[in-house]
């Protein structure tokens, strides 16, 4: 594998890296819409294995970013045991906009983690040596500021069967984009992974696209800053996760593309946060093939570091670290 170094999650168990942990502080996010069949489990296998009532384990917060579900995701995460926050209720001032990219901004203004791992809530075949394989490279080598996950990605359907590989949206844009634009990042195996681990100092620094485009820029921005040296990958053995339908890939393709080429200079849409572009897809209908517009949101929110967050936010956050 390329980037700065490749790891195995086996290569760490959570003992060693406490005791590389030191005085830094790790948050873990997990950015859910209608998962509530799958995120309590999540949200419960990370608190047992790493999170101590007294404040000493290897994670100190486990933080939910529910994006407007309409099922009992934030009920059930928060009886699993995270500390719940809704998306458009996190500085309303701000305003809010759909989207994972949304979530995970947002998510820098309620955590408090020196170091950030983001795990999906939709896991399905899966272990808490994700959480461990994503934090060592950031614990045993400080020159790395992201890691990236790599894993075997089996996709399951309506029926529950497995079926194809997945990762079309990487086959399809993210790989041949980046072999055309960013070459040395041709080493990176999965681009557009959902779970990754990131330096706080560093995310706060970046522009964050509010929907799918969050991994790519992140990526890039990452590349851009600090080279190749600064990312890690980890393999993390197998990820089983929903079937996407082909025609929610496009919307998934338009914003990594936006995102990506945002960050070569070609700006398609504004920047405001609500910024949108027309996807027009094509089904048959009653009169022949009749198009289907929709609005994918290709804005971004600015550096979180740039957002001042008001002083009684901050003691709400740090008091309800778990």
């Amino acid at each position: 594998m390329g980037g700065h170094t490749a790891y195995r999650a086996s290569d760490w168990s959570a003992e060693a890296l406490l005791e590389r942990k030191g005085d830094r502080t790790v948050s873990v996010v997990v950015p859910a819409k209608d998962e509530e069949s799958t995120v309590a489990a999540v949200v419960q296998r990370i608190i047992t294995d790493f999170v101590r009532p007294d404040g000493g384990g290897l994670v100190d917060e486990v933080v939910v970013i529910d994006s407007d579900s309409t099922d009992r995701t934030a009920q059930v995460a928060r009886e699993a045991g995270a500390v719940v926050h809704s998306a458009k209720a996190i500085r309303p001032d701000l305003g809010s906009v759909p989207g994972k990219g949304e979530a995970l901004w947002k998510s820098q203004l309620v955590t408090s983690g020196d170091l950030v791992a983001f795990v999906d809530a939709d896991l399905v075949d899966w272990g808490t040596h994700f959480v461990t394989g994503l934090l060592a490279p950031l614990l045993v080598d400080d020159d790395v500021q992201l890691v990236k996950a790599v894993y075997d990605r089996p996709m399951i359907d309506a029926t529950g069967r497995e079926e194809e590989t997945g990762g079309r949206v990487t086959e399809l844009v993210a790989r041949p984009w980046l072999a055309l634009h960013r070459p040395g990042l041709a080493g990176i195996v999965q681009p557009l992974s959902g779970e990754w681990a990131i330096r706080r100092e560093a995310f706060e620094s970046y522009a964050v696209p509010v929907g799918y485009g969050v991994e790519i820029a992140a990526l890039l921005d990452t590349f851009d800053r600090f080279g190749v040296e600064g990312i890690a990958q980890v393999d993390l053995g197998r990820r089983t996760h929903r079937h996407h339908r082909h025609d929610t890939l496009g919307l998934m393709a338009v914003q990594v593309l936006a995102a990506a080429d945002r960050r070569r200079g070609v700006t398609t849409g504004g920047a405001d946060p609500e910024s949108t572009v027309a996807l027009t897809q094509y089904a048959r209908g009653a009169e022949g093939f009749e198009p289907l517009v929709t609005e994918v949101g290709t804005g971004e929110r600015p550096p979180a570091h740039t957002v001042r967050m008001p002083a009684h936010a901050e003691r709400g956050t740090r008091a309800g670290r778990r």
